[in-house]
């Protein structure tokens, strides 16, 4: 996936983000901000928004897209974010083109965003209650996650 990832960013000119989603209060939530935190720590070149210091989640994304427009122009964001998955799934990371829905499992009403974005499924989605899904999610599975996302991309710049 590294390799992948060097293709995709290598080429292109404009600024590249790295748009770490989530919430430390929440534990299936809170991928998006280790993955940031890890990234800052190993001083990727890319700029990174997200960090479990100054998390980017539901309630300030609006506001950190309006500043990232002001910041930059026309960049190259790629997502970053905690999913729920089937059963099967849990553990998987999922990179693909084009923008994401953060938030769609909670059924929130979030902007669409990014290049392109990697997803962790950091645990099974209970149809019934979506948000215990994420409230009941291990910390060993978001913190390897994490770590393995972030090896995947350091070794990619």
């Amino acid at each position: 996936m590294s390799f992948q990832i060097a293709r995709i960013l290598r080429p292109t000119s404009k600024e590249i983000i790295f748009l770490c989603i989530g919430s430390d209060r929440s534990t299936g939530d809170s991928f998006g901000p280790l993955v940031g935190t890890m990234l800052r720590e190993n001083q990727v070149p890319y700029h990174v928004f997200g960090t479990l210091a100054d998390p980017v989640h539901a309630l300030n994304l609006k506001s950190v897209l309006k500043e990232i427009k002001k910041q930059f122009k026309n960049p190259f964001i790629f997502g970053i974010d905690a999913c729920l998955g089937g059963y099967h799934q849990t553990g998987s990371i999922i990179l693909a083109k084009g923008p994401f829905r953060p938030g769609e499992a909670m059924n929130k009403s979030l902007p669409i965003l990014g290049d392109y974005h990697l997803k962790a499924v950091v645990n099974y989605l209970d149809p019934l209650l979506p948000q215990q899904s994420l409230n009941d999610t291990r910390l060993h599975t978001v913190m390897n996650l994490a770590k393995i996302t972030t090896r995947i991309i350091v070794k990619s710049v």
